[in-house]
């Protein structure tokens, strides 16, 4: 991945207008912003960079700062080219300005949740050198519950403004009401706190709806993208899909899936730092050891994506059901994904292979397959 393909990614962005050249732009970019920061990771830790910048800024903090100054740069090439992929194909809305100030609040964000992470992991293998990774897994474990709770009320504000959606507003009685008839036919449904509406559209030209919160957090977000573009019954539609996430416990799910790869990933992680660093003459805690740890994570996470996708592809098709069978049809929710594709210049029917390997969600044909499906087994009932 190198000249050719940089050269090849502008061609594309240059060209294309199309879901498909959309596609083909953002894969290309992946594929290469991955392989330039993954040789990056290896060629700093096994040329002896790392322990040469390691013996001179020997405590944590400093070396992740200046460790980190450096990643952050590489990685904020490949966000400019970004957005200059979403300008082109007129997805994007944020001025210069805007994206700029994002990127700084990323960019704190990272520093001061990664310095702490760091830090804590650095005094673990000092302190439990046999043990670390098992404490390590357990406090990201609290870590992925913690920002689970807080994440829509103290991060997400952070980028997008949020707007609780008013009990007076027709929208919202219609779709509490959709709720409440569902909580009383299912008591232990837990409770929804709120329906916002998510600023999208300051930003961008894409559409979107989710579940997030935990607890007292726990809400549905609707982009205002979503809400000015699309007919009542798709929103409802889109609505109930994702109260099947919430009828079905979905976060809790996906957090405890999530539990359970890490502790994979930090077995592993501890195993390779056990075996690489003595050969290099460094010692495992020491910071300088701090590239291959995240050069591990980083392989070991595009190992498991396809395990990772195919899990959330699972919740995504029992909210799709949810949403049929709560509604009798499945018409409405398959009209609001067209037009979810079509706002956000989704590849309807990618290849099956990337489908399998890359999509977090089923793709567009392939939910619109099984709604149809639904409908004609309902049918014949």
């Amino acid at each position: 991945m190198g000249g050719r393909a940089v050269a090849r990614c502008w061609l594309l962005v240059a060209s294309g207008r199309g879901a498909k050249d959309y596609a083909r732009a953002q894969l290309l970019l992946s594929l290469l912003s991955g392989t330039v920061e993954l040789g990056a990771l290896a060629w700093f830790f096994f040329s002896g960079a790392s322990y040469w910048l390691g013996l001179r800024l020997p405590h944590v903090w400093t070396y992740f700062l200046v460790f980190g100054a450096g990643f952050e740069a590489v990685s904020l090439v490949f966000a400019w080219l970004g957005r200059a992929i979403e300008i082109r194909f007129e997805m994007n809305r944020q001025s210069l300005a805007s994206w700029a100030v994002d990127q700084l609040k990323g960019l704190a964000l990272t520093a001061g949740l990664g310095l702490g992470a760091v830090e804590l992991i650095y005094w673990l293998m000092r302190t439990s050198p046999n043990h670390w990774w098992l404490w390590s897994w357990g406090g990201f474990a609290v870590f992925f519950v913690l920002m689970a709770q807080i994440g829509p009320v103290l991060l997400l504000p952070l980028f997008f403004k949020m707007r609780r959606m008013g009990d007076d507003e027709p929208m919202c009685q219609r779709l509490f009401a959709t709720y409440a008839k569902l909580r009383a036919t299912n008591p232990r449904l837990p409770r929804l706190h709120g329906i916002f509406e998510w600023k999208l559209g300051e930003k961008s030209a894409k559409a979107n709806a989710a579940l997030t919160g935990l607890g007292g957090t726990r809400r549905v977000i609707i982009s205002d993208t979503l809400l000015e573009s699309s007919p009542v019954e798709e929103i409802e539609a889109v609505f109930i899909h994702e109260l099947g996430h919430h009828v079905h416990h979905d976060i809790w799910r996906g957090l405890g899936f999530q539990t359970a790869v890490s502790f994979v990933e930090f077995w592993v992680a501890a195993w390779v730092l056990g075996a690489v660093c003595p050969r290099t003459g460094m010692p495992v805690s020491g910071v300088a050891s701090l590239p291959l740890l995240i050069l591990v994570f980083s392989l070991l996470y595009l190992g498991l994506l396809p395990a990772n996708n195919g899990f959330v592809r699972a919740m995504e098709r029992r909210a799709d059901d949810y949403s049929f069978q709560t509604l009798g049809t499945a018409e409405p929710l398959l009209a609001g994904l067209q037009r979810l594709a079509e706002k956000n210049l989704a590849e309807v029917a990618p290849p099956r292979w990337k489908e399998f390997l890359l999509y977090s969600h089923p793709s567009i044909a392939t939910r619109i397959r099984r709604g149809r499906a639904w409908e004609e087994a309902n049918a014949r009932t």
